[in-house]
């Protein structure tokens, strides 16, 4: 997942993630997704510049908290329906973005029961802030 990423993100950030997280989410264009949720399948990386998130004292003020991750897609969930991946996906990396410790967001998002023939299909958006001088 790191490869053809600029350097900066793989030798002096922190890669924090969130892995096949689960969650019912209203979204669809078609007809039959308005009325009810279906099962989306996130992956999130967040790349945090490693003087932001290398603990001295072994605590959690020190680095960034998983937590933010997972508030992120319920905060944007919560807000109804979504017709489009591809507007989840952005309005979560735009969310985890505004957090000043993180600089970069890959923010993948896959529908789980959409194809009887496949596991899932899905959107994946990688996002940054302008790198350092």
């Amino acid at each position: 997942m790191l490869s053809g990423l600029p350097e900066f993100f793989v030798t002096r950030c922190r890669r924090v993630f969130l892995r096949r997280y689960d969650v019912a989410v209203r979204i669809g264009v078609n007809h039959s997704e308005k009325h009810g949720a279906q099962r989306v399948r996130f992956s999130v990386d967040l790349f945090v510049p490693l003087e932001r998130s290398t603990p001295k004292s072994d605590q959690l003020r020190e680095v960034l908290d998983y937590d933010i991750i997972r508030a992120a897609i319920a905060e944007r969930i919560g807000r109804g329906h979504i017709n489009l991946l591809e507007t989840l996906c952005d309005d979560i990396a735009a969310a985890l973005l505004d957090n000043e410790s993180i600089h970069a967001a890959i923010v993948a998002a896959e529908k789980l029961d959409v194809y009887p023939d496949c596991e899932s299909v899905g959107v994946e958006v990688f996002r940054s802030k302008p790198l350092p001088g």
